[in-house]
């Protein structure tokens, strides 16, 4: 059985590293046609930025969520970067590839994949991978 662990918050001691507002802020809430299309060089995948510097519409500064929307059969060649990654499969299978080995993934799994990690992904499935790239901070 899993240990629950408490919230604890941020305590009088935490000096934020963004500076809170003297007025309330509101949030921005979008959906992925509000995003910005980007492509992948050689690959026939399309991602769409929602929460991104790019989007007007959720300009985050430290935080990118891509959807990556992958057909069957296509790859997303090996690579790494120096960002903190995070995917999550949403619909869909597929094989992700690493340095080191092989892993098949599906709906539902989480990837983190630390700074400079190798990664790439094929989708081995019949219908569309569909996988939430998260990122911190946002890549270009």
């Amino acid at each position: 059985m899993a240990k629950i662990t408490v919230f604890k918050g941020y305590g009088d001691d935490h000096i934020p590293t963004v500076p809170k507002p003297e007025t309330p802020v509101d949030p921005m809430i979008v959906n992925v046609q509000d995003g910005v299309p980007v492509a992948y060089p050689g690959c026939h995948g399309l991602g769409v930025r929602v929460v991104h510097p790019v989007n007007s519409k959720a300009p985050a500064k430290n935080l990118g969520l891509v959807l990556f929307y992958l057909p069957p059969h296509v790859v997303l060649e090996p690579g790494s970067h120096e960002t903190e990654e995070t995917y999550v499969i949403m619909e869909g299978s597929g094989r992700m590839t690493f340095a080191n080995y092989q892993r098949d993934v599906k709906k539902g799994d989480f990837v983190y994949l630390p700074p400079w990690c190798v990664h790439g992904v094929e989708n081995t499935g019949n219908e569309t991978l569909v996988i939430m790239v998260v990122t911190s901070p946002p890549n270009p």
